[in-house]
């Protein structure tokens, strides 16, 4: 079996202090830029990069569910500053636009060209990743995920050399999460490390990783939403739960779960860790009987002492139903799309290339039943 995650990993309270020197002694590099959003240079903690990296050029530009034409516009302005270094500081989109601009750095054309697994010629420019919340998992894989606005689909484009070359996992980074984000991101945590876990393709070593990072999650993700701040190890154990995590799925695969919530935020624009959040127990339900066994393996990390697997499994998903109650996390009706379009959402994520990595097989008439049992319940 094969486990593959090149990243030097930088983790703990406090390592975003060693931004410069891992820049200049590891990387060396001379002309880095830095990918954002504006709600990383409204919350202040951009002073922590620029304080060490002063004028570096700075795109501040990505939006919740990174746009290809956005991508498109960037690289072309990147390509002209013989950058030698892209920096991924954010949540989830950020991430995914800095492996993104990398790929486009050194290859030409536009994103929509390289959906797919190695479509690129050249090797990407060296990516760093510094997350700053609780749940994308791409500071480790080796995917950036970018929404086709001309299709309104989410592409994958993936390669080896799409790693990042470091990854500084600063736990301290996520102390001033508000709580729906805490909420939202770290159960996207919960399902990235449930689903990879599940997946077809999980192995003894994502398998490994994958209840590790359950147990710790489910450990700390209360903690960590009542007093973030002030709950030093909840923090801490929350940021390595959905490290390991994106060990797991970046080595195994993700399921449905990531297939509906990748097509609802290309369509509407849901947050992705939102969307997770609300499906996940829905297509543990759908899944519950061919894979049973292994989710009473989880319903077990989670202090389920029931001794009957089935009767477990089904425990494992109302906890998860009763956690995201408590966490406020929103239902599937409150982001008002319509039963009219839940057609069109069952195709598309049908379509998604991690269906087949489902532990029970569906079709679209699958995924149709997911959505009404979600809206209905």
């Amino acid at each position: 079996m094969l486990f593959h995650m090149p990243a030097r990993l930088y983790f703990g309270s406090g390592e975003i202090n060693n931004l410069r020197f891992i820049i200049n002694e590891y990387l060396k590099a001379d002309n880095p830029v830095l990918v954002t959003d504006k709600g990383i240079v409204q919350s202040g903690l951009l002073e922590k990069i620029s304080a060490q990296l002063p004028g570096i050029r700075i795109f501040d530009e990505i939006e919740a569910n990174p746009k290809s034409d956005t991508i498109n516009t960037l690289a072309r302005e990147v390509r002209t500053l013989d950058s030698d270094l892209i920096i991924g500081f954010g949540g989830g989109s950020p991430l995914d636009a800095g492996k993104a601009l990398s790929l486009l750095g050194t290859n030409g054309g536009n994103i929509e060209d390289y959906e797919g697994k190695e479509k690129y010629k050249n090797a990407p420019l060296p990516f760093l990743a510094i997350p700053t919340t609780c749940g994308t998992g791409s500071e480790v894989t080796w995917v950036s995920v970018i929404t086709d606005v001309n299709r309104k689909f989410k592409m994958s484009i993936k390669g080896p050399e799409m790693y990042p070359a470091v990854s500084i996992v600063d736990p301290d980074l996520i102390k001033t999460l508000p709580q729906s984000i805490i909420a939202s991101t770290g159960l996207d945590a919960l399902t990235h490390a449930v689903e990879a876990y599940l997946s077809k393709p999980a192995t003894f070593i994502t398998d490994h990783h994958a209840l590790k990072a359950v147990k710790l999650i489910l450990g700390a993700i209360e903690g960590a939403y009542d007093d973030i701040k002030h709950h030093h190890a909840d923090r801490e154990n929350l940021m390595f739960g959905s490290t390991i995590a994106g060990f797991a799925f970046g080595n195994s695969d993700v399921t449905a779960v990531h297939c509906i919530s990748e097509s609802i935020g290309a369509l509407y624009d849901i947050p992705h860790g939102v969307a997770n959040s609300i499906f996940l127990p829905y297509v543990l339900s759908y899944n519950l009987p061919e894979c049973h066994k292994k989710m009473a393996v989880l319903a077990r990390q989670a202090g389920i002492s029931e001794v009957d697997d089935i009767k477990a499994s089904g425990l494992f998903v109302q906890l998860i139903k009763d956690l995201s109650k408590r966490l406020g996390i929103p239902v599937f009706k409150d982001l008002k799309i319509g039963r009219d379009q839940f057609e069109k959402i069952a195709q598309m994520s049908f379509e998604n290339n991690s269906t087949p990595s489902n532990p029970r097989e569906l079709g679209p008439k699958d995924y149709l039943e997911i959505l009404k049992n979600a809206y209905e319940l």
